[in-house]
């Protein structure tokens, strides 16, 4: 839709002539519209960088509604309610020279706070732990927005849903996707058979391969179901660039009826010119550069076999890869200094106004906690001029220290206090679970008044950093000649 709306559209409307204004009308009213956010701990928005560009993070989102009899045919909703089983993070780079996309599974256990729904006025009471695919029966698409701003800590700009139906009638109008397996593949649950090789499929069959998971890898959200999504979305991409069959007229409003029928969108992009717009600003962004990888997860405590928890040491930094604005196929790439001449960014308070909490997290499953070390860092503070600083109870256990701040206007005064005891940049991070600057002390940092230097596996200093996401986890633009591998183990090839 983002790359079909910018050069197509000039066309079509070129096309209808005098018609154009009549059909774009028809064409905005096929449009669902929702509010963006049902939360009440919105995220400021992302702030520019030194030439005035922004990011931008769009949620993209399948819905299993059964909206419809064409959604109830294919097998939409059920007895929890509606769900979105798919949910991508679309993450623009400031100058527009990457995208970077990020995947959940879909039994993800995550909190899902309080939200409102804007139509009825019924208010849904926050969870705990609840799948995150549960989100979207919260009030709509809003929630699920909420509960990724939750999760991340990155802002988000806007939300595009799909739902069944709408999956089927742009498989269609596109004329197929070209998808490829290593093996025979026949997985019962969601109807998908096909032999090894390449295919190009339309209609129910585009469907069958989204929702396909027991058939791909080791039968998980993870290795199979992601991973075949992400290899659609990225050849739809490349075919949508390259197709000549969409220089016809017809074939462009036969487009344009199945992707303005649907999606549903934020207000924020609740127009065709919108997603014009929208559109060209994204198409100048390489195939290549489209990096898409699906969150690391650990098996939940309370039902291992069954659903999934973040991994908050390999999540963070992911999470810190988007803030920061750097490729997931750059990720030794230095974030860009708030300080550049030109730029508009806060500056920091002066140290005896900004507030600190110390929280010790030195303790873990095999170390106690070194006794004093939240007051013993507060102290420090107050001796470098942060006379604000407290020690703070509250029950904390991390393996690295962090700086924590909840909005991008504390961004700098987090960014002082790191940088007063020694501590690197990538320890300062976003996070919407402060109310405050906070300092959680971890376990590299049992000892000592100064964060000490770090070391790697050898016992050197300094040394080649590991990657955030390996390069297997990554699919690109540039792997459309792979083939997903199919669950043989899992008896799901013939």
């Amino acid at each position: 839709m983002l790359v079909w709306s910018a050069g197509s559209l000039a066309f079509l409307v070129v096309a209808v002539a005098a018609a154009g204004y009549l059909y774009i009308r028809h064409l905005n009213n096929n449009l669902d519209k929702e509010d963006l956010n049902l939360g009440d701990n919105q995220l400021a928005r992302s702030q520019p960088n030194a030439d005035g560009q922004t990011p931008l993070n769009i949620l993209l989102l399948g819905s299993d509604s059964r909206d419809g009899e064409e959604n109830a045919d294919l097998g939409g909703g059920g007895e929890g309610g509606e769900r979105a089983d798919v949910q991508i993070l679309l993450h623009a780079s400031a100058d527009r020279s990457n995208i970077s996309m990020l995947s959940v599974p879909r039994d993800l256990m995550v909190h899902i706070p309080e939200c409102t729904d804007p139509d009825t006025g019924e208010t849904y009471p926050e969870m705990q732990k609840e799948r995150i695919n549960a989100a979207l029966g919260h009030g709509g698409p809003g929630c699920v927005v909420a509960t990724w701003e939750d999760l991340t800590g990155i802002p988000i700009d806007h939300f595009m849903m799909i739902d069944f139906a709408g999956v089927v009638d742009m498989a269609d109008a596109v004329g197929g996707v070209e998808v490829c397996v290593q093996d025979n593949v026949r997985d019962p649950d969601s109807h998908l058979e096909m032999t090894a090789g390449t295919h190009e499929i339309t209609g129910e069959d585009a469907l069958h391969w989204l929702r396909t998971r027991h058939g791909f890898g080791d039968g998980s959200d993870n290795t199979g179901r992601t991973r075949a999504q992400q290899m659609y979305l990225s050849n739809m991409v490349e075919q949508l660039q390259e197709s000549a069959t969409l220089s016809h007229p017809g074939d462009l409003m036969d487009l344009a009826e199945a992707a303005t029928n649907a999606l549903t969108v934020d207000h924020g992009l609740g127009s065709v010119q919108k997603l014009y717009d929208l559109g060209n600003d994204l198409k100048s962004v390489p195939n290549d550069r489209i990096n898409m990888t699906t969150l690391p997860t650990l098996p939940d405590p309370d039902n291992p076999n069954v659903t999934l928890v973040p991994d908050p040491d390999r999540d963070e930094p992911i999470f810190d890869l988007i803030r920061e604005d750097i490729a997931f196929d750059d990720q030794d790439a230095e974030p860009e200094q708030d300080d550049s001449e030109g730029g508009d960014q806060p500056e920091a308070d002066p140290e005896d106004q900004i507030q600190v909490a110390v929280r010790n997290g030195t303790g873990s499953d095999l170390e106690l906690p070194v006794d004093h070390r939240a007051s013993d860092i507060a102290d420090q503070l107050v001796s470098l001029g942060f006379t604000q600083a407290t020690a703070d109870s509250t029950a904390a256990s991390e393996e690295t220290s962090q700086v924590l701040y909840p909005g991008a206007e504390d961004q700098a005064n987090a960014k002082a206090v790191a940088q007063a005891l020694g501590m690197p940049g990538s320890a300062v991070r976003t996070s919407p679970n402060v109310d405050g600057i906070t300092l959680i002390v971890g376990g590299d940092w049992r000892e000592g008044t100064s964060y000490p230097e770090q070391t790697d596996d050898s016992g050197e200093t300094g040394g080649e950093r590991e990657p955030i996401i390996e390069e297997d986890e990554i699919t690109s633009g540039r792997d459309n000649d792979e083939c997903m591998p199919v669950n043989v183990a899992g008896g799901y090839s013939f």
